[in-house]
């Protein structure tokens, strides 16, 4: 078994997963890999528009960006706790940002997990598997 939806049966294919990433393409990547192992992707690219999206995109898990253009992600994440439709999703910060201080940004800020850029698809996969703190 080579991956966690493998060892688990395929338990973690099928959530929503809201993507927001500034750079076009690792947000192209990203969505293609998630899709792939069985996930429904919303994609967008500023915190604006994220949190338009989830009015009528009900997603499981958030993967966010921390630095993103007008609105940083640990806005847009801080944001996201106050709502009742995001208030509960595993939200996963993917960032360049890796620093100890950075990482405990992000958890104040109500981020699950704190992932550097770049990651594997392993990392992610564990984050996925992981449950909200």
């Amino acid at each position: 078994m080579n991956t966690i939806a493998e060892a688990d049966g395929g338990a973690m294919q099928g959530r929503r997963i809201l993507l927001v990433d500034d750079s076009l393409d690792a947000a192209l990547a990203l969505s293609m890999l998630l899709e792939a192992l069985g996930h429904e992707v919303r994609t967008e690219h500023d915190g604006p528009r994220a949190l338009a999206a989830i009015n009528d995109f009900t997603p499981d898990v958030v993967v966010l960006d921390i630095g993103l253009p007008g609105m940083s992600g640990l806005e847009v994440a801080r944001e996201m706790r106050k709502r009742d439709v995001t208030k509960h999703v595993l939200m996963l910060a993917l960032t360049g940002w890796g620093g100890e201080a950075d990482r405990q940004e992000a958890l104040a800020a109500g981020f699950d997990h704190h992932l550097t850029k770049p990651v594997g698809i392993a990392e992610i996969e564990a984050a996925l598997a992981g449950k909200r703190k």
